[in-house]
């Protein structure tokens, strides 16, 4: 009867450790914030495109977190309350390299905006259609010598992701030769073919020469 008796309070004891173990709360702490270059918001290509890293700090820092950034520039992650270090990715961006970390603390919901140095930047976008022809301009500027330009190009898409991968409706590409003054704004023009009905999605991206990712301007929704 004893040893039964033991045993039944070893089970319980298991029993209650691994319920307790179980009832661990989540994390519910929101880590958000933008790209930016001088307080302006960096467009980039969606779907996984562009990533940032946390490591969370202790042990080493052998927690590594991915962070990817959205099309918009922002970036969010749910996180334990604790102290990280944010990191930006070699050759993972339209902007210089910089891999210094940034110490973030989580404490509650908290915002953190990540500075970059983009080597061209999009301004004073406008695109608009009259019926199927989609017109576009913008004022490309270069941000950090040392790079040159090597193409503009005006993507169309069928859906909100707009990209240098997502342009199934079609796109316009301007080699450096054919952009001509950058200090004049930059036109573009597009027929989008009659089969195509209701909602067309477009945004301008810039291509430095040398660096794979594109610098994109904020995606416009167009009504046919």
């Amino acid at each position: 009867m004893k040893r039964f008796t033991i045993t039944m309070l070893a089970g319980l004891g298991l029993l209650a450790a691994s319920c307790e173990k179980d009832n661990y709360s989540p994390p519910s702490s929101q880590l958000t914030g933008r790209v930016t270059f001088q307080n302006e918001v960096i467009g980039v290509r969606g779907q996984g495109g562009v990533q940032l890293e946390l490591w969370q700090r202790g042990e080493a820092l052998r927690n590594k977190i991915q962070v990817f950034v959205a099309q918009d520039g922002s970036y969010s992650a749910t996180l334990f309350d604790g102290n990280y270090k944010l990191t930006r990715l070699r050759d993972n961006g339209p902007w210089q390299n910089n891999t210094d970390s940034i110490d973030v603390v989580v404490r509650g919901n908290t915002v953190i905006d990540v500075p970059v140095q983009p080597y061209f930047v999009i301004r004073n976008t406008t695109i608009t259609n009259a019926g199927n022809v989609v017109t576009a301009s913008a004022l490309i500027s270069q941000a950090t010598a040392g790079r040159t330009i090597e193409s503009a190009t005006l993507f169309l898409n069928s859906t909100q992701f707009v990209d240098t991968n997502n342009s199934l409706i079609g796109q316009v590409r301007k080699a450096s030769a054919d952009l001509g003054n950058l200090t004049q704004p930059q036109l573009f023009s597009f027929t989008v073919p009659a089969a195509t009905r209701g909602v067309v999605y477009a945004r301008i991206g810039v291509k430095t020469q040398g660096v794979n990712e594109l610098i994109y301007s904020p995606v416009q929704r167009l009504s046919l």
